[in-house]
């Protein structure tokens, strides 16, 4: 049996967890997107929270750097609005926080003389 066929019989949506996708946007800070929990027939499913994310992006001297992060406790636009700033904030914090990981784990590295180098982490995009 193929990969292919795996998806076939394998890749369905889950009825029970649907939700319409709505976005609002400045055009200038970023973007917020709303996910309101729909029914497999399509009406709003009022038993379920909708969720707020955040999205911007940064430049950095490497290019642009996407950032998104949820927004928590937000139950309103007016929430979600007020809620961007501190989800993006923390979008950025955690995306340091993995990098300083990143960084300290490729510096300890031992690098033993005649050994090839290790192959990069798969998850390093190498231009």
């Amino acid at each position: 049996m193929s990969m292919t066929d795996n998806v076939e019989k394998e890749l369905q949506l889950d009825a029970a967890n649907l939700y319409r996708e709505e976005s609002y946007t400045d055009l200038k800070a970023g973007s917020l997107r709303k996910l309101v929990p729909v029914t497999a027939d399509g009406a709003d499913d009022l038993s379920r929270p909708a969720i707020f994310t955040a999205s911007t992006q940064v430049m950095t001297p490497g290019g642009i750097l996407p950032l998104s992060g949820e927004i928590d406790g937000a139950t309103n636009l007016p929430e979600a609005i007020a809620g961007f700033n501190p989800a993006i904030r923390k979008a950025l914090a955690d995306l340091r926080e993995e990098v300083a990981a990143m960084q300290r784990e490729r510096a300890s590295q031992i690098v033993v003389p005649g050994r090839t180098a290790p192959p990069p982490p798969p998850d390093l995009l190498i231009r």
